[in-house]
């Protein structure tokens, strides 16, 4: 109960600083939120969606997972996004990855822990599709970040590939897809080199992705002293 109690302090106090700085903060928000952003993430502890990008709620609509997988059978994933794209309108979809993602190691290193073994088969087949590339890392912290990488550009395409995001496109809503990655190791954001804005860019954009992660000899984590 104490663990509880000091959920509830925490929120109190997170609500008076938020009045404090702006007193009509939650009357306005209650009445309307118009987020320009849908984010689809991890559903790991450690990657807090709004709290990265330093927005405020109601500036982003959110759909986490575990391992962000975008299917095609997914309910839940699709209805967040036909809400996020017919009934808010947001102009950006961005698929989040993170470098250490326990759905991505479970995955690569192929372990049994139960139901979710379905759901990370997902991220296999991603890693079938890539064998080759992941095959030629000898090394395996590098090889799980790529696999990361990989794994955001693949859901990235998903995205593209629904029936909601087609549709947007076709009635010339202007949406762009994205794909990043955050670093648990120093908070930071990347880009993967992935920006979708119609259907006609989509095999090129998952063509130019692929090349530009084959092209580097290192993942794009940097390394910070």
């Amino acid at each position: 109960m104490r663990e509880i109690t000091k959920l509830l302090q925490g929120n109190k106090a997170w609500a008076e600083e938020i009045v404090a700085r702006e007193p009509n903060f939650f009357k306005r928000l209650s009445k309307q939120q118009t987020p320009e952003y849908l984010w689809i993430g991890c559903a790991d502890s450690r990657v807090p969606a709004t709290n990265l990008v330093n927005l405020d709620p109601g500036e982003m609509f959110v759909h986490r997972n575990v391992a962000n997988v975008v299917i095609h059978t997914d309910l839940n994933c699709l209805s967040a996004l036909q809400y996020a794209v017919d009934v808010l309108r947001v102009g950006h979809i961005i698929v989040c990855g993170h470098y250490g993602c326990g759905g991505v190691t479970a995955a690569l290193d192929n372990l049994k822990l139960g139901l979710i073994d379905n759901w990370l088969r997902h991220i296999q087949d991603v890693m079938e599709k890539h064998k080759t590339t992941l095959a030629a890392i000898s090394e395996k912290e590098a090889r799980m970040d790529r696999l990361c990488e990989l794994n955001v550009i693949e859901q990235v395409i998903n995205v593209c590939q629904t029936t909601v995001v087609q549709g947007a496109w076709e009635r010339g809503h202007d949406l762009t897809v994205h794909g990043l990655i955050y670093g648990l190791s120093d908070g930071r954001l990347r880009e993967l080199d992935i920006r979708v804005s119609s259907q006609n860019e989509v095999i090129p954009a998952w063509e130019n992705a692929i090349s530009s992660l084959t092209s580097k000899a290192e993942t794009l984590r940097e390394k910070y002293a």
